[in-house]
Parts: C-alpha cells; sequence; structure tokens
C-alpha cells in the first residue's frame, strides 16, 4: 500500500501534468495561463505556450566553454538539449538537487532548452489586467527579461518573458 506522502506526490504532479496538457489543447486556452515555478524564495511564471513537458533531473553532460548558467546537455528521447540552472541565471547560489527539482522543457523561438527549477508549482490563470508591467529602473538587471508582476489572490508572481530570458 503507497504511504500518503508518495500518493499526495503523485497527485500533485498528476495535477500540474493535466493543467499543462489541458492548457496546450488550443491556442485560446493557452491565453494568460502561466507555468508557475519556484526559485528560492520566489514564485516565477512563464507563458505555458512555450512548455513542452516537465522530466525529473537526469544526468546532464557538462560542455566546455558554456556559459557558466550552462550546466551542459541531456539527451531527450534521442534529441541533445542545453540545460539552463536558472538560479545560476539569476545569480543566486547553487544548491544541491532534490526530489522537488525538476527540469521545465521548453519552446521559444525553434529553440528546446531545459530550466532547472527548484519545484514546479501550478498552471495559473493571470488576466493581462491582473499584470503590472515593470518599468526600466524600478528592478535589477534581470529587468531585461522580466514580463510583469502577475497579481493573483493576495500573491505576486513574478512572470518572464522568455523570448528575452532565452537571448541574454
Amino acid at each position: 500500500m503507497p504511504n500518503s506522502q508518495s500518493t499526495a506526490k503523485q497527485m500533485s504532479q498528476a495535477s500540474i501534468n493535466s493543467g499543462l496538457e489541458t492548457a496546450v489543447e488550443s491556442e485560446d486556452t493557452m491565453k494568460d495561463k502561466f507555468l508557475t515555478f519556484w526559485i528560492a524564495d520566489e514564485e516565477y511564471g512563464m507563458g505555458i505556450e512555450h512548455v513542452i513537458e516537465i522530466i525529473g533531473v537526469q544526468k546532464i553532460t557538462k560542455v566546455p566553454d558554456m556559459p557558466h548558467f550552462i550546466k551542459g546537455v541531456i539527451n531527450l528521447r534521442g534529441r541533445v538539449i542545453p540545460v539552463v540552472d536558472v538560479r545560476i541565471r539569476f545569480g543566486l547560489s547553487e544548491r544541491e538537487y532534490d526530489e522537488r527539482t525538476c527540469i521545465v522543457v521548453i519552446q521559444v523561438n525553434d529553440q528546446t532548452t531545459g530550466m532547472i527549477v527548484d519545484r514546479v508549482n501550478e498552471v495559473s490563470n493571470i488576466p493581462q489586467d491582473k499584470i503590472e508591467k515593470s518599468h526600466s529602473g524600478d528592478m535589477a538587471a534581470t529587468d531585461s527579461y522580466i514580463l510583469g508582476i502577475g497579481k493573483t489572490g493576495d500573491s505576486v508572481k513574478i512572470l518572464l518573458d522568455m523570448d528575452k530570458f532565452m537571448r541574454h
């Protein structure tokens, strides 16, 4: 008989995957949908239209002469995909990966990339009128790839502009 903690974790992951599958069904259902995830103590979000799948951390092959935040590459069903550690990309300290750490496989401008995040949260609906645009100079250097701040209930999520995030 499975223990309640592993059952809860499976149900949580199934809920995220179900939300992801539902959101990816059509372009209309992707509008205002963001996959939210945690890096350190902050919650971030990315447009669901970029998300291909969520996988567990696997063997990463280091590649010489890459930027420090690119951990290397993985082989995902015969495709070689670069992997970015978002903590390092944001200038935070590295930490050991645990059972909640995962790789969000995204596609931006025909480029498939894996993003290592501390943990995935959920698919959130954040309408445009609940997104406050970031203003130049209001935030740190990351402002160049922040789409805005999404407000849901009494919490806020830092929403990433994935096109800019992948270019910088």
